[in-house]
């Protein structure tokens, strides 16, 4: 996913979003930092949103089921994704993959997870903590290998 998408994907949601949080146009515009002239024209499709003002309604609406449900679980970790390319960082604890997630490999107690919709990759630890995001598969198995390998220098 790129960031242009990433920003098209939420400015086609916003309405939703505002409406799933009981929200007014004045309400949301004001919440997420924008006018209300801007909002409209956002929710009417004429433009989309800015890359901070999808910054804030993924944050600010981080538990949103359409939110959730567009990115397979928390925008802000596919924001993070997008923004950073790799994110190499242990994170909260997350559930482990049970809804929006395939193994795609578990060695050593790590496990490498593709999301079902944003297809984004993770590895999570034997905890479930969170390691690593990108979205290129090449460099997910590779930061695999490089964590098993340093865990068989421990041994």
């Amino acid at each position: 996913m790129t960031k242009e998408e990433l920003i098209l994907i939420v400015s086609e949601k916003l309405k939703v979003v505002r409406t799933e949080a009981g929200y007014t146009q004045d309400k949301m515009a004001s919440v997420i930092g924008v006018s209300k002239k801007t909002l409209v024209q956002i929710e009417k499709g004429r433009m989309v949103a800015g890359w901070t003002t999808v910054i804030a309604v993924c944050a600010l609406f981080r538990n949103s089921e359409t939110l959730m449900n567009s990115f397979g679980g928390e925008p802000l970790e596919v924001v993070e994704v997008v923004a950073r390319k790799d994110v190499d960082y242990r994170k909260e604890k997350t559930m482990g993959g049970k809804i929006w997630w395939k193994e795609v490999n578990a060695d050593g107690g790590y496990i490498l997870q593709q999301n079902i919709i944003s297809h984004h990759y993770r590895i999570l630890d034997e905890e479930y903590y969170h390691i690593y995001s990108t979205f290129d598969e090449k460099q997910a198995k590779k930061r695999m290998n490089e964590l098993l390998a340093q865990q068989d220098m421990k041994l």
